[in-house]
């Protein structure tokens, strides 16, 4: 089974690809990275009461009034997110905290979810994470894909027409949060654009301009990796094994050649 990591930064339009593909003709199957993030915080599970315990003292409007289904109080995200997003020593300290409570819970549920699709017997699943090199869950993903805008004017924005109660600070600290989505896209393409583990999709125009960036990339990745080779893996669980093993060393090896580029360019700075 491919697993395709979508990724790119916020309000550069990474949700409508993820619709798109959900949808025919592509019809695949979508693990939503911020979707478990939510349902692994809500009330009563492990990651809620290590949130509440931690950022609940400091931060008095940190939960909402009961919920209608008395599950208890849900977290309040606005409350939560001023208090992670941010440039301050003080911000990044809570965003790694934050991030230490819910990645692994996420993590979790993530790899359940490519099990189940596994033995479905599905060709490709998306691996829909805004953070996917950050969090370094790149390593797994067959081709990664990345939705970017060339101006981030244009993402701005976005995010402002889409959150319209975000004051400016606030959403240049949420775009700055998920990081450049430009050295995003230079992540994927030094990954191989020849062989599709690295597609970009330009998401400057309208809706028509992206939904034709989409049937490109698709038919990119359709080519390198086809149906009948995910049946042929499916079939075949050692070869499927191996398989898997060998895309993660080539991840690796990728990753490290990337960090050993970033090391030599910063040391000529």
């Amino acid at each position: 089974m491919l697993i395709i990591g979508l990724t790119g930064s916020i309000a550069t339009g990474k949700s409508t690809v993820s619709a798109l593909l959900s949808a025919p003709p592509y019809s695949l199957p979508i693990i939503d990275a911020d979707l478990i993030a939510r349902q692994v915080v809500e009330p009563g599970m492990p990651a809620y009461r290590a949130i509440v315990s931690y950022f609940g003292p400091s931060t008095p409007d940190l939960l909402l009034p009961d919920s209608e289904d008395n599950k208890g109080r849900p977290l309040n995200r606005p409350a939560l997110g001023r208090r992670v997003f941010g440039d301050s020593e003080e911000r990044k300290r809570d965003r790694m905290i934050l991030n230490k409570i819910v990645h692994p819970a996420v993590r979790r549920e993530i790899y359940k979810a490519l099990l189940y699709y596994y033995l479905r017997g599905h060709w490709a699943v998306v691996l829909d994470v805004p953070l996917l090199f950050e969090s370094g869950m790149d390593v797994i993903c067959g081709t990664v894909v990345v939705v970017g805008v060339h101006d981030p004017a244009v993402q701005m924005q976005r995010l402002r027409a889409r959150d319209p109660h975000l004051s400016a600070e606030d959403a240049e600290n949420r775009v700055r949060s998920q990081g450049d989505v430009l050295g995003k896209v230079t992540k994927a393409e030094f990954r191989g654009t020849s062989n599709a583990r690295g597609v970009i999709i330009w998401n400057d125009g309208d809706r028509t301009d992206l939904e034709k960036e989409v049937q490109r990339a698709m038919s990119t990745i359709s080519a390198s990796s086809p149906r009948w080779w995910s049946w042929f893996l499916l079939l075949a669980p050692p070869l499927g094994a191996a398989s898997a093993v060998w895309n993660m060393a080539v991840n690796f090896t990728t990753k490290k050649s990337w960090d050993q580029k970033a090391q030599r360019e910063k040391a000529k700075l």
